[in-house]
């Protein structure tokens, strides 16, 4: 089963407190950005989010899922509590203050 749309808007319309929250299509699902960093992704119409040691306490009761086959386990987050957009934003906004900012790659010289 492919994410909906419809829940794609809804997630970022709950989690606009995090700052700037877009997500694109990745690989026939959708990977979830705050600020341009990848943080989770929305796969099935379930969130997983990459998971941190602030993310996970504020998530608490949190389960752990691989949102697609061979991947990591991520914390899985009920689309009932996307509710509270307020939760959700902070949610966000912890997970990608806490990971790492990726280095950008250098372009590949021609031949």
């Amino acid at each position: 089963m492919a994410t909906q749309q419809r829940t794609i808007g809804f997630l970022l319309e709950q989690a606009t407190g995090a700052g700037a929250v877009t997500a694109k299509p990745t690989f026939g699902e959708y990977g979830v950005y705050v600020d341009g960093k990848m943080i989770g992704s929305v796969c099935d119409d379930q969130l997983f989010v990459k998971p941190t040691v602030s993310g996970r306490a504020h998530a608490e009761p949190v389960s752990e899922a691989a949102p697609y086959s061979g991947a990591k386990p991520q914390m899985l987050n009920a689309p009932t509590r996307w509710d509270d957009a307020d939760w959700l934003g902070e949610l966000l906004r912890i997970t990608a203050a806490e990971l790492p900012t990726l280095k950008p790659r250098k372009a590949k010289q021609g031949t």
